[in-house]
């Protein structure tokens, strides 16, 4: 029987090729865009942990400096130490090859003797003068891939670009690692000595840090710590893999939840194919129920093909998003080389675990779907269940039940989205409670509106348009589902949409008011977000006496540890300009900054800052200054969206006041009343030289390249918006394929007392448009919500920017012309081959 049961099931997947393999598409789609979003972060930030691990090798703890570093002269007195702890100087930093595929690369500068207990391939594992990095200057060593893709060798001559000025390196061997990991993880290494490394990254006399193996435990750290130099900190090194993650979670998270509505919208697909499939055999299901198939026997042979279509869907879609992360790790790179750190991705990591999440992801949601339309075929009576008219007369006294279910699951997301704490779990599932409850009212909405619209479309379009009304009322079970789906999809589109559109408005609020010099001039720099290249010494007062310049203003962008995470400080120095381009969120603007040029201990925080940390006005912050911890007083909060991690602002007085550092990161010039811009810009590029290339931009063009930052990062929500709405539209397109193709006896009736081809063509296609119609209406309000929920507390939750919601009419007409594209490119199909259908072998009888 069982053997029976299994050919009959194969032999109705085989008789529906296109149904079967739309469902397929829809699964495999749904489970491609997690797992290509899974793959394509987890690579890039797998392949920046891989670079910090191999850099830090086998280190404890890490000794570590203000913003300028460790004095050389920290690391000498350790050594001589009695009882000195095992040691090694290291001089980091980035630079950007000029040969090959201009990757950015690390610059490691270590003392080879002391190497021995951190770093196997610092001393060994290398082919040609190892020697060369300590007699001649210039001298690196790459690894063997790294000199492939730039096609160089042993002896040639590495020029690479670092603030603006190209240097000439000189490789004197080659890195070749025995061990896989090791060989991926220097792919983007620069290896010399620490005196070679200091002059190139301009160091001189000071060490990024002091690596240390202290084996001794608390003991030993407490005591280490007690006889460092004021201005000195002692971290453990794993920390820093954890700042890491810290960073870049919400960014993370967004991403997988943004990935996970496609497999939501493919859900609908699958609950539409298996219902179909119990629905048209529900005269065979009958017959086998009279036979003696057992309820049990009928749900697992449901299942069982729900099963065989997930298998084979998940398979696919693992495939294919595979290929899909392929291109989307590039955009994921990117977008961390903009916002958070520079990274180097060459290759995509093929994570198992990811893999087989995708595959548990694929066949849960698959027979999560199928559960419905299998209990639904195992319960009902063998006469009822021959009976097509019982599922309808089922589904329309059921639209009010859920429609009442669907307000308690918005009740319940609603309470979820008020519930105060900035965990973002509550926040998606307070999202998916909100699309749940929407999908739950939408047969009773679709039952009542098409309803409504029957006296219209009469007017309007006669009978046939009293018949396509009536259809999609008669046919609830099938026409709610599309629109469901269609619904959720449009509806994802509108409120990312909106978000997006809100976000850049903000933005471009914010640069309107932060960005008031008329010229700006900073050295490039690697991280987009990140101004801390430095410009020559002396250059900053050439530019600031440029003629036809009224006024200026300098900015240094330096990295300090708050709480044991790296944060961009900001120096301002405003003696030269009235302008203070800031706006406050919390404080009095006149009055915080008479206090921050009043006094030292004074400071500035973001509102990204304050809502991670906790930090309001008046509080106090903790800085690791070049002399030692010391805590700021907060006496502002100001509105800053170039970075979600938070940044701190003070005076130039006050910061040369705690730190060493004396470079500059930036020049704003004010132009003079009556001064050309453009003229202007010409002026600060010829007194400028070529001594060092710069940024010199106009108000303008700053503001544009911001914009294309910011277009950027939206890129990939961008994609996976359009993956979404590919998604929804398979599964329109087989829900409408299911309703046609079932209702091919009640056309061929209609055929039969006289309807022409053309007459049912306009019927199915007014049927579909009225199904876009609904989708689209539907999907307006439900985008608004999920608008402002993506806007005032999921981002808010995240990143702890306040945004301004903006709703564009042409973001909500767009929806409803989408809805109605989609539904009437999905009825194509179904319309010609209904149209081409022979009555008479319609109405035969099986």
């Amino acid at each position: 029987m069982k053997g029976l049961l299994v050919r009959s099931s194969l032999r109705h997947l085989g008789r529906h090729p296109w149904l079967t393999a739309l469902s397929l598409l829809g699964i495999a789609l749904g489970v491609a865009v997690v797992v290509s979003i899974d793959l394509a972060s987890g690579s890039a930030l797998r392949a920046f942990e891989r670079s910090t691990d191999a850099v830090a090798g086998r280190a404890t703890h890490q000794l570590l400096g203000g913003s300028t570093g460790v004095p050389e002269a920290v690391y000498q007195a350790l050594r001589v130490r009695p009882g000195a702890p095992v040691a090694a100087p290291v001089v980091e930093g980035y630079v950007q090859a000029a040969v090959g595929d201009k990757r950015t690369l690390t610059v490691l500068g270590v003392d080879p003797f002391a190497e021995g207990p951190f770093r196997d391939y610092a001393r060994g594992e290398a082919v040609g003068n190892v020697s060369a990095l300590l007699t001649e200057p210039g001298a690196v060593m790459l690894s063997a891939r790294a000199a492939r893709a730039l096609g160089l060798s042993t002896g040639d001559t590495l020029p690479v670009r670092l603030e603006g000025l190209e240097k000439p390196l000189r490789v004197v061997g080659l890195l070749e690692p025995a061990d896989e990991d090791t060989a991926r993880a220097l792919e983007a290494l620069v290896l010399t000595d620490v005196s070679t490394a200091q002059e190139l990254l301009g160091h001189t006399g000071r060490l990024t840090r002091v690596d240390l193996r202290l084996t001794g435990g608390d003991a030993q750290e407490r005591e280490v710590a007690a006889t460092l130099p004021q201005g000195l900190e002692l971290v453990r090194a794993a920390a820093r893999a954890g700042t890491v993650e810290q960073m870049t979670r919400a960014f993370r998270t967004n991403l997988t939840a943004l990935s996970l509505l496609a497999l939501v919208v493919g859900m609908f697909l699958i609950y539409n194919t298996m219902t179909f499939s119990v629905v048209q055999r529900r005269g065979l299901l009958g017959r086998l129920r009279a036979v003696g198939i057992t309820r049990r026997e009928l749900f697992a042979l449901v299942l069982g093909e729900a099963a065989v279509l997930g298998a084979v869907g998940t398979v696919a879609g693992l495939l294919l998003g595979v290929l899909l992360a392929r291109g989307l790790v590039e955009l994921v790179t990117q977008t961390l080389n903009d916002l958070y750190f520079v990274v180097s991705v060459r290759r995509l990591a093929l994570e198992p675990f990811t893999l087989f999440k995708g595959l548990a992801l694929g066949l849960g949601a698959t027979l999560l779907a199928a559960l419905v339309p299998a209990w639904e075929a195992a319960r009902s009576p063998p006469v009822t269940t021959m009976r097509r008219s019982t599922l309808e007369d089922v589904s329309r006294g059921r639209a009010p039940r859920l429609a009442l279910l669907g307000l308690g699951v918005l009740a319940a997301g609603t309470v979820l989205l008020r519930w105060p704490t900035q965990a973002l779990l509550p926040a998606y599932g307070g999202l998916f409670s909100v699309l749940l409850g929407a999908a739950l009212l939408v047969p009773w909405a679709t039952q009542t509106v098409s309803s409504l619209a029957a006296r219209p479309l009469g007017m309007a379009f006669g009978l046939l348009g009293r018949m396509a009304a009536r259809g999609v009322h008669t046919s609830l079970s099938r026409t709610s589902v599309a629109l469901a789906a269609l619904m959720v999809a449009v509806a994802t589109t509108v409120g990312v949409g909106l978000m997006v559109s809100s976000f850049r408005g903000t933005v471009v609020s914010w640069l309107d008011t932060s960005l008031q010099a008329d010229v700006f001039i900073s050295p490039p720099s690697l991280v987009a977000r990140r101004g801390g290249a430095t410009l020559l010494p002396g250059l900053a007062e050439t530019l600031r006496g440029t003629p036809g310049v009224a006024g200026s203003s300098t900015l240094r962008v330096a990295n300090v540890r708050v709480d044991g995470v790296p944060t961009d400080l900001m120096a301002v120095d405003f003696s030269r300009t009235p302008v203070r381009p800031y706006t406050f969120k919390q404080g009095d603007a006149e009055t915080a900054w008479r206090e921050l040029e009043s006094s030292p201990d004074t400071i500035l925080v973001s509102e990204p800052f304050g809502f991670h940390r906790g930090v309001e006005l008046g509080d106090t912050v903790r800085l690791a200054t070049d002399k030692g911890p010391r805590d700021f007083r907060v006496v502002g909060v100001y509105f800053d969206y170039g970075s979600d991690v938070g940044t701190l602002l003070m005076p130039r007085t006050t910061y040369e006041h705690w730190f060493d550092d004396r470079g500059i990161s930036g020049v704003a010039l004010y132009a003079a009343p009556g001064q050309d811009v453009d003229a202007l810009v010409t002026s600060v590029r010829e007194r400028a030289g070529d001594a060092q290339a710069l940024l010199v931009r106009a108000n303008r063009s700053l503001r544009q390249a911001s914009l294309d930052v910011f277009d950027r990062t939206f890129t990939i929500t961008q994609v996976l918006r359009l993956l979404a709405i590919g998604v929804a539209f398979v599964g329109v397109l087989s829900a409408l394929m299911a309703l046609q193709l079932e209702r091919a006896r009640e056309f061929a009736v209609l055929r039969a007392t006289g309807l022409t081809p053309e007459q049912l063509w306009g019927l199915v296609s007014l049927q579909t448009g009225l199904l876009g119609l609904l989708a689209g209406l539907f999907s307006v309000p439900l985008g608004v919500g999920l608008a402002y929920v993506l806007v005032h507390v999921i981002n808010q939750r995240s990143f702890g920017w306040t945004l301004q919601l903006a709703l564009t009419p042409q973001t909500l007409v767009q929806a409803v012309v989408l809805a109605l594209v989609a539904a009437a490119l999905a009825g194509l199909y179904p319309a010609w081959k209904m149209a081409r259908a022979h009555p008479a072998l319609a109405l035969r009888e099986e």
